[in-house]
């Protein structure tokens, strides 16, 4: 069994797509598809299987899985420590959600590449469950969210900068010109919504349900920008940060209803595991998000 082997499945498991883990590795396709059969052939499993294009872990990948993370940390951490000197290397593994992939991060990464050339990123959006599962089981070294003011068990993290949220539909819309709401004007529209486990999702639809609100008619999208242009064109009404539409709402393509999403406190938050080493390059990611970030404040 070959380290380089051990590293293609890692980061096969991790794209779950034979051509991207040749592209992250340097490789060819039919390198990876060779290194893998002769790891399934030295331990006796299916490791993974191919439906079409798709791959999956099979139980025997991912309980294997847990190992390999454990011990590519291992070998990390070992490099780091006898390193005297030179430029700091290493891989980061980087989680957020599609909002905050598309507006808050692409600046943090720049600088981050710019100051730390010789540490690779590879950076994931996933949903909100699929975040926080991703750090407990070592699969990411940090994660951002955006969450309402509390803390996660097990993980350590920071406030980053307060969000605020809007309720939107376009200008037309037949409650765009009111100035007070109740939960009965919702009664008969449609929300444009992001994934089910988003958090802002989860309160709004709470909030609603605490009025007596049931039975939401609900377009769902894993794309803020497919929300926006849907919004915009009257096919419903979105709730979305404002780093998201700042530019529509400064267009008039999108107007602010009347309604009150201030009773609870969402924030770009950033986490990481209580019990995992911090790196240099965790920790050099870490600092470098507070510089980015200007106002934050320890959970």
């Amino acid at each position: 069994m070959e380290l380089r082997q051990l590293k293609t499945f890692h980061t096969l498991a991790s794209t779950l797509n034979f051509s991207r883990a040749a592209e992250v590795q340097n490789y060819v396709p039919s390198t990876v598809t060779m290194q893998m059969k002769a790891l399934e052939e030295e331990l006796g499993v299916k490791l993974v299987d191919r439906l079409g294009k798709k791959v999956i872990l099979t139980d025997a990948g991912r309980r294997f899985l847990g190992y390999v993370v454990n011990i590519l940390r291992e070998l990390e951490e070992a490099e780091q420590v006898v390193r005297q000197s030179g430029e700091m290397t290493g891989t980061l593994v980087i989680g957020a959600d599609e909002t905050l992939c598309t507006y808050r991060l692409p600046d943090v990464l720049r600088r981050f590449r710019l100051r730390y050339p010789g540490i690779r990123l590879m950076f994931r959006a996933l949903s909100d469950d699929n975040l926080k599962q991703s750090l407990r089981e070592g699969d990411a070294d940090i994660i951002f969210m955006l969450d309402e003011d509390k803390g996660e068990t097990g993980f350590c993290g920071e406030k980053l900068l307060d969000e605020s949220f809007y309720v939107l539909a376009a200008p037309d819309h037949p409650l765009a010109a009111r100035t007070t709401l109740t939960v009965e004007d919702f009664k008969g529209e449609t929300f444009l919504q992001t994934e089910k486990g988003c958090s802002y999702r989860t309160f709004f639809e709470r909030s609603l349900s605490q009025k007596g609100m049931r039975g939401v008619t609900e377009l769902e999208f894993n794309s803020a920008e497919a929300i926006k242009q849907c919004a915009k064109i009257g096919m419903g009404i979105a709730i979305l940060p404002e780093m998201a539409v700042v530019e529509e709402m400064n267009r008039g393509e999108l107007v602010p209803l009347a309604w009150d999403l201030t009773a609870v406190s969402f924030a770009t938050r950033m986490f990481w595991h209580e019990e995992k080493w911090i790196s240099p390059a965790i920790e050099a990611f870490i600092n470098l998000s507070r510089d980015t970030f200007p106002g934050n404040s320890n959970l």
